[in-house]
């Protein structure tokens, strides 16, 4: 081992003393950068002052749900009420520009404010259908006569939509701010893989579909609450520009004033759950000039 570091210090001494003499000689110094058409490439996608905007569709998942109607002549809870996402069809719907907020969609604009770390603007345009065929445990009390009749040992039958139909589908529509934090961990050439997780916060401004005790539906949007939540995702990168994304969202959603009936009356419901969602789509990335010198 003593030998190696000898030879490697003699080697080293002897191109530094011949390369001095031979830059001497010819008078010439000539400064070079070596570029890493890979690892450099990758670095200019996420750099300071980068941005991409991202188009997607998604599946959600929901967990129960205790949902309280309050308004004039009743105030009640309708606990563990359970509900799912309503995806469309397969249709020209998703590349329509007069229906591209029929899917359950999500749209995300990202500015680098550092390198590898995105602000990020988003819409999750997801769908909140209450499962119409259940029996929900009640709480609470209702003073018309031909509702309260339908209350049998606690429980009420949703099944044939005459006491409630509830929905927030066009749509749930979070709408939120958050940071990511993005990490190369595959660069070939015209191709990169960046892996990011963060979080974000945001508003509830869901279109709500109700129709409680006969009245006219409520359908109509309206500033419902707040949310947060967590995301990681997985971005495959196709020169330099085109991104397909695969994404996890985990969040929670708190919605305290959900309106029910129409014309303003005071009648509001208020629920807060668990979501889960799955999002894949594409999107463009406008980086900077890279200068490789």
């Amino acid at each position: 081992m003593k030998k190696f570091f000898e030879l490697v210090f003699v080697f080293f001494i002897g191109t530094h003393i011949f390369g001095q003499k031979k830059i001497k000689d010819s008078a010439v110094v000539v400064e070079t950068t070596e570029f890493n058409p890979t690892t450099d490439n990758a670095s200019k996608i996420i750099k300071k002052g980068s941005m991409f905007i991202f188009w997607g569709w998604n599946r959600a998942a929901f967990s129960k749900s205790d949902i309280r109607f309050k308004g004039n002549g009743y105030d009640f809870t309708l606990n563990n009420v359970v509900a799912h996402d309503r995806p469309s069809a397969l249709s020209w719907d998703y590349i329509n520009p007069g229906e591209l907020s029929a899917p359950q969609f999500n749209f995300r604009y990202a500015y680098f404010i550092k390198d590898n770390l995105a602000l990020v603007f988003s819409q999750d345009h997801m769908k909140y259908v209450m499962d119409q065929n259940q029996t929900a445990k009640f709480n609470g009390q209702i003073s018309d006569p031909t509702y309260a009749a339908m209350i049998k040992n606690e429980q009420v039958d949703l099944t044939d939509e005459q006491f409630l139909t509830f929905e927030h589908t066009d749509g749930l529509n979070y709408i939120n701010i958050g940071l990511e934090k993005y990490k190369n961990i595959l660069s070939k050439k015209n191709f990169d893989i960046f892996w990011s997780y963060g979080g974000g916060a945001g508003a509830l401004m869901p279109k709500s579909n109700v129709k409680l005790f006969g009245n006219e539906r409520s359908d109509r949007y309206h500033f419902a609450g707040f949310g947060l939540d967590a995301r990681t995702n997985i971005n495959f990168v196709f020169w330099n520009h085109i991104m397909a994304r695969v994404e996890g969202k985990f969040g929670y959603i708190n919605m305290p004033d959900i309106k029910t009936t129409l014309n303003n009356k005071p009648d509001k419901a208020s629920q807060d759950f668990v979501f889960y969602q799955v999002n894949f789509g594409v999107g463009y990335i406008f980086n900077r000039k890279f200068n490789k010198n």
